[in-house]
Parts: structure tokens; sequence; C-alpha cells
């Protein structure tokens, strides 16, 4: 197996397995959904207008839940100096980590997402959309989070302070996907915002490693 596939493989078994996987993050995603309802009332009108936004809210909280550990076990074992010091570039290496992140709890959560909007209400022509915005909104969320889980290596209240800098760099997908949604869902034009999701998930994939590495290289100096 190449250095790159033992690579993914490593990273997806790492994620999937990290704090109990998709599990946690799937599970808060249906605490939302039940809760929510019990919070607001369950007049049916009410759960309609909201669940769009609210299941896409909730994805973004979720995605927070298992950032802290994208690097700080590597970190704290050694395991980080030595992908820093393997011929496999540190960017690409940052690259895979968030494609395994992704893959334990970006694509478990774009599944759930039409299912809890549903269940909130929503028209069940809404979940293509539901879905291809989660799908790609995920891939933003775990670009960006890993950007924020680097820059906290080595920190005391490491969750914390991935939170702080991350829920900013959160608010650009939740604005286009939520409105992208919005617009779908009033029969409105909706690719710009589509679009501009589309553009944000491009940039954290493009720019998202490169952030990464030089933030890990600074915590190993």
């Amino acid at each position: 197996m190449s250095r790159i596939g033992a690579l993914i493989a490593r990273e997806t078994t790492l994620a999937w397995g990290r704090g109990g996987g998709p599990l946690v993050a799937v599970g808060f995603y249906a605490g939302v959904a039940t809760f929510l309802p019990l919070a607001i009332g369950p007049e049916p009108e009410r759960l309609r207008a909201i669940a769009p936004g609210a299941a896409w809210v909730a994805l973004a909280l979720a995605s927070l839940l298992s950032l802290e550990r994208m690097f700080e076990r590597d970190y704290e074992d050694g395991a980080l100096d030595l992908l820093a010091l393997s011929p496999t570039p540190l960017e690409i290496t940052c690259l895979i980590k968030c494609v395994g992140q992704w893959l334990a709890t970006g694509a478990p959560l774009a599944l759930a997402a039409p299912i809890a909007a549903i269940a909130l209400g929503a028209s069940p022509s809404l979940a293509p959309m539901i879905f291809a915005c989660a799908l790609m909104g995920g891939i933003a969320f775990s670009f960006m989070g890993g950007i924020g889980a680097a820059l906290s290596l080595g920190a005391r209240r490491g969750g914390l302070l991935t939170a702080v800098i991350v829920l900013p760099l959160f608010v650009p997908p939740v604005i286009f996907g939520g409105g992208a949604l919005d617009a779908f869902a009033n029969g409105l034009p909706w690719t710009s915002g589509f679009a501009f999701l589309g553009a944000y998930a491009a940039s954290a994939v493009a720019l998202g490693p490169l952030a990464m590495a030089a933030a890990c290289r600074n915590a190993l100096s």
C-alpha cells in the first residue's frame, strides 16, 4: 500500500473511533431535533418554518464535537513529529486528516440532516437540497475546524480555544447554506447562495491544509 493510502486508512480509522466516531455527533443532532419542539412548542406551522435553518445550525454545532482531538492525540504521543518528518508533505497529511474527519462526522451528519429536518416538519421535497448543502457545508466545517484544532495545539483548555477560533469561520457557510435552503423552500432563486457555499468549501480545501501545516510546525518548534 502506498504511503498516501496507508495514511488515509490510518486517519479514517482514527477519526471514526475518536471519541465515539459519528455516534456522538449524530446523537447530538438527534437530541437537538428532539428537544427543539419541546422548547418552542409543537405547532406544525412554527416548526415547519424553522426546520431547515435549525437543522443547519445543529449541523454546525455537531461538527465541533470531535475537532479538539483531530491533532491533539498525535501531538501528545509524538506521532505528529514523525508525520512532519515523513516524506509526505505535512500539508497533504493535514488534508488527509480533514478528509478522515469529514468521513467520520460530516458525511453521517449530512445523511442525518434531511431526516432531522423532515422530523421537525420540513417538506420531504427539501430533502435533496438539505443533503447537498449539508454535504458541502460539512467539508467546509471539517477543513475550517482543522485550522482551529491545529492553532490550539499545546494550549490549555484546547477545546474551548478551538471553539472560539472556529465559530467565526463557521458563520459564512451557515449564512450561505441557510440562505440557499430558505430561498429554495420559498421558490426563490437559490443558486447564488449554493454557489457561495461551494466556493467557501473549495477555498477551505485549498487554503486550510496550508494554515494547518504552518500551525503544526509552530507547535512542534
